[in-house]
């Protein structure tokens, strides 16, 4: 996915690759041995309910690294959650899930066309990536996730579709972002236009009558972070 074409995206990947490093942030390099001996150590106080979210930018565009770690992890009994965007060569993709417990995929239009419009991708490689989960026997919790804009992706015939893709591959639960404007800073710091900076709010009420379509349908939907996890 193009780092600087999403217009969801308020966490670019890595501020090492900005063009004209308007992007500042303090670093510190971590290798797969030192970045373990620190869940070891914060592990023993977290106790059995504890674990570990890789988030990002996008986590699997370290792939190698985050392997190494997951694998760590597993031998130390860690719980792995992952949000991804699923955008990946499946093999790279399903590589990376079998360490995971708990994934989040974002799933921000059903049509390819305004998924392009939206992220600079069709949706194809990552609808496809989900349905390869599912068949692979994956045994983790997977929760899909929409950042909902009004205009984009708050339709009816938008919710039906992921719906139906939802019965297909047997997947009951997804989570329901309201619009938000955290990245325009950034935006504007590149010297780029933010799409989004006027219009796409949601109300409480367009966002609880969407969710009633898929609780209708029988889909457990959470509304931004009133979850049960």
């Amino acid at each position: 996915m193009d780092w600087n074409k999403c217009k969801d995206c308020h966490d670019f990947p890595c501020t090492s690759i900005c063009p004209n490093r308007a992007l500042k942030q303090c670093v510190r390099e971590y290798t797969s041995d030192e970045l373990l001996q620190i869940l070891r150590r914060d592990f023993s106080s977290w106790g059995s309910n504890g674990g570990v979210t890789f988030s990002g930018g996008d986590p699997i565009t370290q792939h190698d690294f985050l392997i190494e770690v997951l694998k760590g992890c597993h031998k130390l009994g860690i719980h792995t959650a992952i949000e991804t965007s699923a955008h990946f060569p499946r093999e790279k993709f399903l590589d990376v899930m079998q360490y995971i417990d708990f994934a989040f995929i974002d799933v921000k239009n059903m049509d390819s066309e305004a998924h392009k419009a939206g992220t600079s991708v069709g949706n194809e490689l990552i609808l496809d990536n989900i349905r390869a989960l599912k068949q692979s026997g994956w045994k983790g919790r997977l929760v899909l996730r929409q950042p909902t804009i009004c205009g984009y992706n708050d339709s009816e015939e938008n919710a039906k579709k992921l719906i139906s893709f939802m019965k297909e591959n047997d997947l009951f639960e997804i989570n329901l972002l309201k619009f938000h404007r955290l990245g325009q800073t950034k935006w504007e710091q590149l010297g780029k236009t933010y799409d989004y900076a006027t219009g796409g709010e949601m109300t409480d009420e367009a966002m609880t009558a969407l969710q009633s379509l898929y609780l209708d349908a029988g889909i457990a939907c959470y509304i931004g972070h009133h979850t049960s996890f």
